[in-house]
């Protein structure tokens, strides 16, 4: 370590003052300047090219650890704290990409539903003020979708649906599952969403117009509305919805509630 130090400052220093000071001989000095590396500096040189290969080949996506085990795969064994410290001196960080997130898809006329809540999410009777999201869940089988709607009363999930899309429908199955479950007041409750397009959506369903999942989408949609479909994502490339919020004051009740 002195003979390399010296030589590290030679030509800001006298070689004969450096040797002083680090009480070590010129003539060690010079015989160590003239020998050649040593066994176990090129056992480092040829791990640490080893090292940014398996760095290069993985993209830049591999750390010390994982670099360690692809090296000890191909037979070069060595500690993990000697690969990082090579990595380290080559400057090779690991670039770990990013997991996919599903993106937001927002209405392009949700700035004109107000916001009836103004982030009051607080209430004294049930009923009165409910608010709905949709969550994804990764499975074997693809992306499951799972909408919600909650009471802020007794912050109990009232009504909920499942399905491998996120349509207009599945908010629907949610609201109606709600609506036989808690007493819906017109003009009283308020159901209260982010601005995603499935909840600003204005859709009918093609059943008849007497059953309980027209009365939900009324309801969503202040009324009725022309027949429409919102088209689903594929289920591998799903977006989600997680934007601003909206409220929406439900105008009829359920008669079945």
């Amino acid at each position: 370590m002195k003979y390399a130090f010296i030589s590290g400052e030679e030509g800001h220093y006298p070689i004969h003052k450096m040797c002083h000071w680090a009480n070590v001989s010129r003539s060690g000095y010079y015989d160590w300047r003239g020998r050649g590396p040593s066994r176990t500096a090129l056992r480092r040189r040829r791990l640490a090219e080893l090292v940014t290969w398996s760095f290069h080949d993985s993209d830049g996506t591999y750390g010390y650890r994982r670099v360690h085990a692809h090296l000890a795969r191909l037979g070069q064994h060595t500690d993990p704290e000697t690969i990082r410290a090579l990595m380290r001196e080559q400057g090779l960080v690991a670039c770990q990409p990013r997991p996919w997130r599903p993106t937001t898809t927002t209405a392009g006329d949700a700035s004109a539903t107000p916001d009836l809540l103004k982030r009051d999410f607080t209430s004294d009777t049930p009923a009165t003020k409910l608010v709905g999201d949709i969550t994804y869940i990764r499975t074997w089988e693809g992306w499951l979708y799972l909408a919600t709607v909650l009471d802020c009363h007794t912050k109990q999930v009232v009504g909920y649906a499942m399905a491998d899309h996120m349509r207009t429908c599945l908010i629907i199955d949610a609201l109606t599952l709600a609506a036989t479950r808690i007493n819906i007041r017109a003009d009283v409750t308020i159901f209260h969403s982010d601005r995603g397009c499935q909840y600003s959506a204005s859709t009918r369903p093609k059943n008849s117009p007497t059953s309980p999942t027209h009365s939900a989408c009324d309801a969503l949609s202040g009324g009725p509305a022309p027949a429409t479909q919102t088209p689903g994502p594929n289920p591998s490339t799903a977006p989600s919805r997680r934007s601003e919020s909206t409220g929406t004051c439900i105008p009829r009740g359920n008669t079945n509630a």
